[in-house]
């Protein structure tokens, strides 16, 4: 069993994942679509909640202890051209091998929008904390640079939007097992971010249009 199919019901049971105003937002943005692909789809809550919106959804994740609906990495996604009105990807993108690739393949697969939720780089400390808590952590990207990512996946930015989230500190380390001397290091590293047992985290939303 692979280290996400381990971690699975703690995403589906977190409540840092079942709600947040970028939750809300990929729902506003998907309004009126038919269809939609939930990428790299984890606990499923953006599945979850286009459903309860009344869209028509396929989720896709690599690991099939997530349960989607297909196991696929975001680098191949198995679906014809323009198959889908709406396309998202909440908090995985950090994860991605080859993040272009991974965009370039949601481009591919939307006939119209593309909407990417992540965690804002907030510096090397901030990175070495996350690769620390989390060997499958990848990389944070800067607002211009998840800008610069959607123009090079062939996609229109119409909107961005950019808030503060405050996350528990002790539970973003227990769902992936970080304990000991690895978390104590982990809070130094975040310590200015840390206020009253509760994590900082900076977060953009971003709609993009296929153009």
């Amino acid at each position: 069993m692979g280290v996400w199919d381990e971690r699975a019901q703690a995403y589906r049971e977190s409540p840092e994942h079942r709600e947040g105003w970028d939750l809300d937002l990929i729902v506003e943005w998907a309004a009126g679509a038919g269809t939609a692909l939930d990428v790299a789809s984890a606990g499923g809550h953006v599945a979850r909640r286009l459903r309860e919106a009344g869209i028509e959804v396929v989720s896709s994740d690599p690991a099939p202890g997530m349960r989607p609906d297909v196991v696929c990495p975001a680098e191949d996604l198995p679906f014809a051209d323009a198959r889908f009105d709406v396309v998202a990807c909440r908090l995985a993108a950090h994860h991605f091998q080859d993040v272009k690739a991974g965009l370039r393949e949601m481009a591919r697969v939307t006939s119209n929008l593309v909407l990417v939720v992540d965690n804002l780089r907030m510096g090397d400390a901030d990175e070495d904390a996350n690769r620390l808590r989390d060997p499958s952590h990848v990389r944070n990207y800067s607002e211009e640079e998840w800008h610069a990512l959607l123009a090079g996946a062939g996609l229109d930015v119409v909107e961005a939007r950019t808030l503060e989230r405050r996350i528990e500190l002790e539970p973003w380390l227990a769902r992936t097992g970080c304990a000991g001397e690895n978390a104590a290091r982990v809070r130094e590293l975040v310590a200015d971010r840390i206020e009253d047992g509760r994590l900082r985290l900076d977060r953009i939303a971003i709609k993009g249009r296929k153009a």
